[in-house]
């Protein structure tokens, strides 16, 4: 009797918790909702408003659905501006830029993770420490430098400027401490050089730190502004984000217009994150394990 009279009171207790953890949870999802919310609100009023006359983008209150939907702004768009140039280059930057960065990277942190040689870890502590010098500091004397060796105007300023990333060394690095060195080791054993323990074994086991950086590095570089703003003065090499801010200068009052090359310069972007949003997130949770 005395068991069965104390199960009672167990009984209610586990209740009352589950119901408070249940609560909690509740709790938590309303945050992230609200919070989603306040996030997608802006998205959603330049998708609204790329479907509308320039009158109605700034009505009050807000429509967010159209009263007329007007499809031909993502027609016009093409002929207003060249929209497809700047596309174009854009991804002849972001593709190239991406590639070189997570090449050398995973390169370097290669060198700075599983490769011994005296200085290695105040090498790696120098060079990560370069993160923390603002741009500012010297983007003239980059400038400079970049001009008396004629690059400018030209992407390969750019691309040579953006082709290594301390961020990304360190990403990468904090990744390849979680592979064991002992299989490294047994690689050495069997005959293999460094380069092909690299390639063979050390890369196919990061594949979602490289979409990582890869990911990061593609967004970093399709919204930059001011690289491509200092380095490229001919139209006909100007980025997406370069012509935007021309169009607005030329056509301020168009509204609508501007909000559809908004949405278009965002749908690459977008597109980009849905297809390696699984990598990104297991890339980023796993490569702060060790070290």
């Amino acid at each position: 009797m005395a068991v069965a009279g104390a199960a009672g009171p167990l009984h209610a207790s586990r209740k009352a918790k589950a119901g408070r953890e249940r609560a909690r949870r509740v709790a938590l999802y309303v945050v992230l909702a609200v919070l989603l919310a306040i996030v997608l609100t802006p998205f959603l009023w330049m998708l609204s408003s790329s479907l509308k006359h320039d009158i109605d983008v700034l009505s009050i209150p807000v429509q967010w659905i159209p009263k007329d939907w007007v499809w031909s702004n993502y027609d016009s768009i093409w002929s207003v501006a060249p929209m497809a140039g700047y596309l174009a280059n854009s991804s002849i930057l972001a593709v190239t830029i991406t590639f070189l960065q997570v090449l050398t990277g995973s390169f370097a942190a290669y060198g700075f993770s599983k490769v011994r040689f005296p200085g290695r870890d105040a090498l790696f502590l120098g060079y990560i420490a370069t993160i923390a010098v603002p741009w500012q500091a010297y983007m003239i004397p980059q400038y400079i430098m970049m001009q008396q060796a004629h690059l400018t105007d030209s992407f390969l300023s750019l691309i040579l400027l953006q082709a290594f990333s301390a961020f990304g060394v360190f990403l990468m690095r904090q990744y390849y401490l979680s592979i064991p060195d002992e299989l490294v080791e047994a690689a050495r054993l069997d005959g293999l050089s460094d380069y092909g323990i690299w390639a063979r074994i050390v890369l196919p086991l990061t594949k979602p730190a490289l979409a990582s950086l890869a990911l990061l590095t593609f967004v970093n570089t399709w919204n930059d502004y001011m690289g491509p703003f200092i380095y490229l003065s001919s139209n006909n090499l100007w980025t997406v984000q370069i012509g935007l801010a021309s169009f607005i200068g030329q056509y301020s009052a168009q509204y609508a217009m501007i909000m559809t090359g908004s949405v278009i310069s965002v749908v690459p972007v977008l597109v980009i994150f849905l297809v390696g949003q699984r990598f990104f997130i297991a890339g980023i949770a796993t490569s702060g394990m060790k070290g």
